[in-house]
């Protein structure tokens, strides 16, 4: 046989076949929200899904600020950073986000579950966080989707 009858087709940025999509955050909980949002991003619910390119959609979150997270995680979990400086060492609890910056703890959490190379960093920038139910995105034309229908 000198010649296969098929051939595994690898999408790239050229033939990825991108969409907008709107979650709204409301009552979701941040883990399982982040969880599927990853999904989206990175492409694993479509059937072209390829590990090496960009093949996920743009995402939409809306209200931010009503996220939950359940147990006693409000208070009690710590988000370090570190200044690089001696003694620059920085100390947040999601309440404390939450009430300054509400659309960073998605982008966090979202970002820990993404790749950590560049094509993370650039799947991340494909991610939009608002608070409130106005976003600037509506020349897209971005579907609302349900994300209990992904698996």
């Amino acid at each position: 046989m000198d010649s296969l009858s098929y051939k595994t087709v690898s999408a790239n940025k050229a033939t990825a076949k991108k969409e907008w999509i709107v979650v709204d955050a409301t009552d979701m909980v941040l883990g399982r929200l982040a969880s599927k949002i990853a999904i989206v991003l990175r492409g694993k619910h479509k059937a072209d899904f390829t590990p090496h390119a960009d093949t996920g959609d743009n995402v939409i979150i809306i209200n931010a600020e009503k996220v939950r997270l359940t147990g006693k995680k409000l208070t009690d979990k710590v988000y370090v950073r570190h200044s690089g400086y001696p003694g620059g060492q920085r100390f947040q609890t999601p309440a404390e986000i939450l009430e300054k910056y509400p659309e960073r703890l998605i982008q966090k959490a979202v970002k820990g579950m993404l790749p950590k190379n560049r094509l993370g960093s650039k799947l991340l920038t494909n991610l939009h966080v608002y608070v409130g139910a106005e976003h600037k995105h509506e020349a897209q034309q971005p579907k609302v989707i349900d994300l209990n229908t992904i698996k």
